[in-house]
This record gives structure tokens, C-alpha cells and sequence, in this order.
């Protein structure tokens, strides 16, 4: 039996949100599109990361705070309910169900297609389906690569797979709550998950193979973070290594470096990321199979003839943030659209069809104790970049709008300024409710806000971004 072949202007590979944005945007060009996903619509940032993962830390966050003012400190009178949590939880997940994002996706005009899809050569995807069936569908203009990343498990450590360690997944969707985790690795993940699981009444222990937190942040981001988990509860060990696991009548058992053991009833492995392109066909197309596929800033592939083949989100490696997929996504879906009405694109520098922003205008929160909020360089950053610039630090403490929002408040605001050219290049802030604060640092950066307009910008008193006032005073006062 022939199979029939199906005919699009854009074929879109992966249904997470930044498949969905991309989509989005061709439909709203006017483009006939069909989304290939083999999982949930709505991908990892539904169900396994993002939003599961806020709806975990909320609740702790919430009970820190009200413990943070007298007052309230006195009503606070139990721990959390976990039950209750995790039930939150799983609503925000939608109970794992994309009906919801099925029906969105369909008001769009954009076709689901359910299955696992891989390239079969230019422009040509060839799709397996659950019943076993397969579907081809070419693409008149565009192939989009929208297939994210997945959790990297360390290859060299003996028994680990065997163990079945959580991944940054199973941390966001287990049902119960583990008597004891151990989490391996200090980035994003790790304290995140630290934080959450802790709150709801796990011993927590956090293995770093460095000498900090948060690595690619400002230092005193981590420092702060440390303080913050270490006063919660969570054991921090740093400088340490896994060199064996055990997983046995439902207990884990490391084996670290030094020879000391550590028993657990789970173990949190959030080391890094790798691309989900395994098996997706790449070497059809002349690429690399299981590669990270390096694009340029209209998110167009390099290395492939006729400029037809986009990757957007983590899958390209330039920014591993759902806002940055979904940003990106929204760049290459107005590329696509501009070329196949014939239009030439905007390529300059915060132009329509480029995505300026994944070098100098990215955001980020971790929303661990306290939240580290930064975008754009760090003095590290700026440094390598040959900048001429100028390091502004403020402690958060001595703004009358923290020491409302709670006693004791603890934490520290960065901006790094461009001498040359008198803005702001990057921001970090560090304290209970510190993301709050970050778009218009966001803002600031990708306008490319003079200094001496910001001063111009009252922030309203008594509110903690006032900070952005004691700031510019502390630059000026420097000068």
C-alpha cells in the first residue's frame, strides 16, 4: 500500500511551547502548518519542568514569607501540606493531559500530528504513528526543529543507570514525597529542586562537584542561595564527586570520592542537558545525528542548502530558557513567513527577524531560598567580552521596600554598566522576591536605556525597586 503524502507550508517538529509559538506565528502568516509531536502538546515546560516545578516551590516560598514578618510569624502554627501541594501540583501539570493545548492549538488552524517524526531528506518528514502506521509530510518553505533538550546522566559513574535516578522529570511529577533525597549537581535544577523538596519535608542533601552554586551567575548569587538552602535545612557538600551507585531494597547508595558512602530514598541526578535529536534524521539532510544544530540569528540551520531547515529553543544550544524558545520561535516563525510572502528579512541588530537577544538581553529566575534573578553580563561576562564597564553592587537590605516586605531580609542587586556606551549590559538581583524586579532590568538592557534617563524613572516609594534609585545614586557617587 502506497503512503500518502501529505503537502504543508511548514512542517514544525516538537510541540512544546516553542513549537506551539512558532506555529503560532506561521499560521498568523497566513502559512499552512502541522505540528509532529510523540509525547504531551505542550511539551516539557507544561508537565515536567516549568510550570510543575513553580507550582512546587510556591508553597514554600509563601510559608518563608509569612514567617519572615512578626506577626504573621506568630499564625504560621505547622509545616506544609504536602498532599495539598502536590495536588497543586498536578493541576498545574493538567493531571499530564493536553486536551487544553490540543484545542489551542487547533484554534490556531494548525494541524496535530501525533507521532515520532525524523527528516527524510529536504524538506520531506516522515512520521511513525502510535497505531504503528507512518504519515509523510512535506514542506513547501520550511522544516522547524523544535524538539528540545533531555537530562544528561553521567556515562562514567559505575551502577547509576541502574539506580534509576530521578532526572529533572521525575523531581517534578513524583507523587510522593521521599524521606531522604540526595540531589547531584548545583546549577538551576538542583537548587530549585533543593528548595522544593526540603519545604515539603524531605532531608536534603546537595552534592557540587565545584566550589559553589549557580556557576554562570554572579558569585555572590550563589553564596547568597547557599546561605538561604543551608538555613532551610539542606545539607550542601561541595567539592565532592559520585563514584558509585546502588540502588537495593529501595534505598540509594553513593559512594563518593572520598570513600564515604550516603544512603537515600531517591537521588536527583541535574548535571546537564543534551539535545533530542537522536533518530531525528539529520544525516539526511548532511548534519550530524544526536548534534546540537548550530543556526544562525534568524534560528536558520547553517550547513544545509537552500535555507529551508530552522531550530528554535534549547535544541539550537544558545539559550536553554522556555522564554528564549518561545522568543526565538517567535523571531523564526516571522522569518518564515516574511520569506514565503517574498519579503526580505530584517537582520539588523534588534531587527524583526533576529534574535539579538539570545547574546544580550537574557533573562533568568531561579526561584530556590532566596530567589537570583540576572540578565545580560555578569562582571565575568563583561570582562571576556573586552568591555570597559563599571560594577555597581547595593545591599537590597537598606531599601525601605525590602525591610517592609520582610525583618531580616537578606540579599544584594549587581548592575554592570558599558562606560562606552552609557547603559546598562547587565543586572543580578539576589533576595525573597528578587525576580519581581528583573524585567525592567530586561528592559533597560535590550532598549539600551541611557543611564541618564533612568534617572528619570521615580520608582515609587516604599517598594523594593527603589533599588534601581540607590543604584544610579551609588554610580554617580562613584564617578
Amino acid at each position: 500500500m502506497s503512503t500518502q503524502v501529505e503537502s504543508y507550508d511548514v512542517v514544525v517538529l516538537g510541540g512544546g511551547p516553542t513549537g506551539e509559538n512558532l506555529a503560532d506565528r506561521t499560521r498568523a502568516a497566513g502559512l499552512s502548518t502541522a505540528v509532529v509531536e510523540s509525547e504531551l502538546l505542550g511539551g516539557e515546560c507544561s508537565y515536567w519542568a516549568c510550570m510543575p516545578s513553580k507550582a512546587l516551590l510556591r508553597p514554600g516560598a509563601a510559608l518563608a514569607a509569612a514567617q519572615a514578618v512578626a506577626g504573621s510569624r506568630e499564625a504560621v502554627t505547622g509545616p506544609l501540606d504536602a498532599a495539598a501541594v502536590l495536588a497543586r501540583r498536578d493541576s498545574f501539570a493538567s493531571h499530564w493531559k493536553d486536551d487544553g493545548q490540543v484545542s489551542w492549538l487547533e484554534a490556531t488552524g494548525a494541524v496535530l500530528v501525533r507521532g515520532e517524526g525524523r527528516l527524510d531528506g529536504p524538506r520531506r518528514v516522515v512520521v511513525r504513528t502510535p497505531d504503528g502506521g507512518e504519515r509523510v509530510l512535506t514542506a513547501r518553505h520550511a522544516v522547524a526543529v523544535c524538539t528540545g533538550s533531555r537530562a544528561l546522566l553521567p556515562s562514567d559513574v559505575p551502577g547509576l543507570a541502574e539506580a534509576a535516578p530521578w532526572t529533572s522529570r521525575e523531581a517534578t511529577s513524583s507523587p510522593v514525597v521521599p524521606r531522604r533525597l540526595v540531589v547531584v549537581g548545583g546549577g538551576v535544577v538542583g537548587v530549585e529542586m533543593a528548595a522544593a523538596w526540603q519545604a515539603l519535608g524531605s532531608r536534603v542533601t546537595l552534592l557540587v562537584r565545584g566550589g559553589g552554586l549557580l556557576p554562570r551567575m554572579e558569585p555572590f548569587a550563589g553564596e547568597l542561595v547557599a546561605a538561604g538552602l543551608t538555613e532551610a535545612g539542606v545539607i550542601i557538600r561541595t567539592g565532592v564527586s559520585v563514584s558509585s551507585v546502588d540502588r537495593e531494597d529501595g534505598l540509594v547508595t553513593l559512594r563518593l570520592d572520598s570513600g564515604e558512602g550516603l544512603e537515600a530514598e531517591e537521588l536527583l541526578y541535574a548535571t546537564g542537558r543534551a539535545p533530542r535529536t537522536a533518530g531525528l534524521g539529520l544525516a539526511t539532510v548532511g548534519l550530524r545525528d544526536g548534534s546540537w544544530l548550530e543556526v544562525d540569528d534568524s534560528c536558520r540551520v547553517r550547513g544545509v542548502e537552500g535555507d529551508w531547515l530552522y531550530a528554535a529553543g534549547d535544541v539550537n544550544h544558545r539559550a536553554l530558557l522556555t522564554h528564549q524558545g518561545k522568543y526565538q520561535a517567535r523571531i523564526a516563525g516571522a522569518a518564515i513567513g516574511a520569506l514565503a510572502h517574498g519579503r526580505p528579512l530584517d537582520t539588523a541588530p534588534w531587527g524583526a527577524h533576529v534574535a539579538t537577544a539570545d547574546a544580550a538581553a537574557v533573562p533568568q529566575v531561579v526561584f530556590t531560598e532566596p530567589e537570583a534573578a540576572s540578565v545580560g553580563l555578569t562582571a565575568a561576562a563583561a570582562e571576556r567580552a573586552g568591555l570597559r564597564f563599571r560594577v555597581v553592587d547595593y545591599d537590597l537590605a537598606k531599601v525601605a521596600g525590602a525591610s517592609l516586605l520582610a525583618d531580616d531580609y537578606r540579599g544584594r542587586a549587581r548592575m554592570i554598566v558599558d562606560e562606552e556606551r552609557g547603559c546598562l549590559a547587565g543586572a543580578t538581583f539576589v533576595g525573597p522576591g528578587a525576580g519581581e524586579l528583573l524585567h525592567a532590568a530586561t528592559v533597560a538592557v535590550a532598549g539600551q536605556v541611557p543611564l541618564a534617563r533612568l534617572w528619570h524613572a521615580v520608582p515609587s516609594y516604599p517598594t523594593v525597586s527603589e533599588i534601581w534609585l540607590r543604584l544610579l545614586e551609588t554610580y554617580r557617587d562613584s564617578e
